[in-house]
């Protein structure tokens, strides 16, 4: 018999004191322990409760992380990744010091960027002390009443370096208030009735899908899609089906879903309400950019009021809060952060609507298409197609800033011109300033020359001039700007925002932007970047980015 084989003590392996990994700060763990409690904790909750420590502790530690991890039974790498992607989130790693308490964002985008932003961020540091962190921003939602800024969660426009000190000393917001047409008044009114009526047959489905059809109403989040179309597409899918409603606007330029929510947040949510019914669709989840807390805490104290006294059964709606990511405003990857997830676009097919939140047929909406359904069920699809202007019928709402004497959200005929727009509506140029060029859809949607400033301003109108209307975000430049300087503020923007899932978008974007600081551009090189781009990027993002270069390449050559 062979002699036994001894195995040194050294050698046994012994069970683990602690779980394999990165063990569980104590301190941490009772952190987040108090923190989390009674709130949901599965996976769709990540990014709420990351916005839970961010908000108490100023900075995501990685303590914190590691604890919150442990405690919503995910990797260490699932928070992570999560925690990172989002501007909004300060992810602070072991050994390094943490940010100051309290943040100031500034807007750096081109309306901004234009009315004095760049004296703020050079001026602010000095003027605040040490103790607040001065950062340069994307868009955030106050173009027409720029400069803006955010202190903390307070925004504010027409921000001047005494306004911001006051707001970091005291805490308040100094810009006027906005009062909306709160729940009480909005019944008094007569509001929720056609909702009612729907909800108890004295209207049918067919009926208001057909209405929303015959109004040739699009959806205005920038896409156009036919939003009756829509509807009827989505009801046909096997449910649950599920609504997500996307009010994530952070194209420059845009900030007429603010302005309407601001102002009667009832009747978007009666829209809301009207299409959940008539696509059969019992979960609501809204998803607001998180620039705009103040919306969000109306908002939640509006639906609260409206769940206390329903006028018939509600459906269930979920508020999300985002946390600093244009690239959200694509449906698909505002579905992923509703998710709890990056905010990564999705390829397509499948679309939304077959396979969109949670496996789900979505619809997906903007807040403003919600907004005028409404008006479109009670006076008929007459009532709107009858509006418009050189062969274009509806009404759009205008996000217009830049050079004009009345920047603000204008309702206006669809295909009425920019010099229409501006003379009619905006007061006309600032004194001093002529209309040189503009931006008919925002940081997408191209650069034109005043010369076509007679294009009808519509869905399909500027196509054949290498733009398009968007969400209808008008940026007007005078004289004393250039077209190039625009375009590159767009593209560094672009760069910023990149998700980074496709190499054309997330590196075509920077090489793009360092090329346009150039004193002369490389023009052909510039467009076979574009090309690149346009054909083989992702999503919108990466697709729409050589807009500005190609237009200003054709109709600014002088200045290249």
């Amino acid at each position: 018999m062979a002699d036994p084989v001894v195995i040194p003590l050294s050698k046994i392996r012994r069970p683990r004191a602690t779980p394999k990994g990165r063990s569980v700060d104590p301190v941490a763990r009772a952190d987040i322990a108090a923190l989390i409690a009674g709130v949901p904790v599965e996976r769709e909750y990540l990014i709420e409760n990351l916005h839970r420590i961010q908000d108490r502790f100023g900075h995501l530690s990685a303590a914190h992380l590691n604890a919150l991890a442990d405690a919503m039974k995910l990797s260490m790498a699932e928070v992570y990744e999560v925690a990172t992607f989002y501007h909004h989130f300060d992810v602070v790693k072991e050994g390094e010091s943490a940010p100051p308490a309290l943040t100031i964002r500034v807007c750096e985008t081109l309306s901004c960027r234009m009315a004095g932003a760049q004296e703020l961020l050079d001026e602010l540091p000095a003027l605040v002390g040490p103790n607040v962190r001065v950062i340069a921003a994307p868009c955030i939602g106050r173009c027409g009443e720029a400069p803006a800024v955010c202190v903390g969660h307070n925004a504010f426009g027409h921000a001047r370096l005494e306004e911001v000190a006051k707001c970091v000393k005291d805490g308040k917001v100094y810009a006027p208030a906005q009062h909306p047409h709160g729940h009480a008044d909005y019944v008094n009114q007569g509001g929720y009735k056609t909702w009612v009526q729907c909800v108890s047959g004295e209207r049918d489905v067919e009926s208001v899908i057909k209405t929303m059809e015959d109004a040739g109403l699009r959806g205005l989040g920038g896409a156009g899609f036919p939003a009756g179309r829509k509807w009827r597409i989505v009801r046909a899918e096997p449910g649950p089906r599920l609504m997500a409603v996307n009010i994530d606007e952070g194209e420059p330029g845009t900030f007429k879903d603010r302005h309407y929510l601001e102002r009667d947040p009832h009747r978007f949510i009666e829209g809301m309400l009207i299409a959940a019914w008539a696509v059969g669709i019992d979960d609501i989840y809204v998803y607001l950019r998180d620039e705009y807390h103040a919306c969000r805490a109306m908002l939640e104290a509006e639906l609260a009021a409206l769940r206390a006294d329903p006028p018939a059964h509600l459906p269930r709606i979920h508020m999300r809060r985002g946390a600093g990511a244009y690239i959200c405003g694509e449906e698909s990857a505002m579905i992923e952060s509703i998710e709890g997830r990056r905010g990564m676009p999705r390829l397509r097919p499948p679309y939304v609507a077959q396979v969109g939140l949670f496996g789900r047929p979505t619809l997906e909406h903007n807040m403003e298409t919600l907004f005028w359904v409404r008006d479109l069920i009670e006076q008929g699809a007459q009532w709107f197609s009858k509006h418009g202007r050189n062969g274009r019928s509806g009404l759009r709402s205008f996000s217009v800033s830049g050079r004009v004497k009345k920047a603000g959200v204008h309702l206006a005929p669809a295909g009425i011109t920019v010099k229409e727009l501006v003379a009619e509506y905006c007061g006309g140029m600032q004194d001093g300033h002529e209309l040189y060029a503009y931006l008919p859809g925002g940081a997408s949607g191209g650069i034109l020359p005043a010369s076509m400033g007679d294009i009808p301003l519509d869905f399909d109108t500027l196509q054949p001039h290498g733009c398009f209307i968007g969400s209808a975000a008008v940026i007007i430049l005078s004289q004393h700007d250039k077209a190039r300087d625009a375009a590159l503020n767009l593209m560094q923007f672009f760069e910023h925002e990149s998700c980074g899932q496709c190499t054309p978008c997330r590196v075509g974007t920077a090489k793009a932007a360092h090329l346009m600081e150039a004193a002369k551009w490389d023009t052909a090189l510039l467009e076979e970047l574009s090309v690149a781009m346009a054909d083989a990027s992702i999503c919108g993002l990466g697709q729409a980015a050589p807009n500005p270069i190609r237009c200003v390449a054709k109709h600014f050559p002088h200045e290249v």
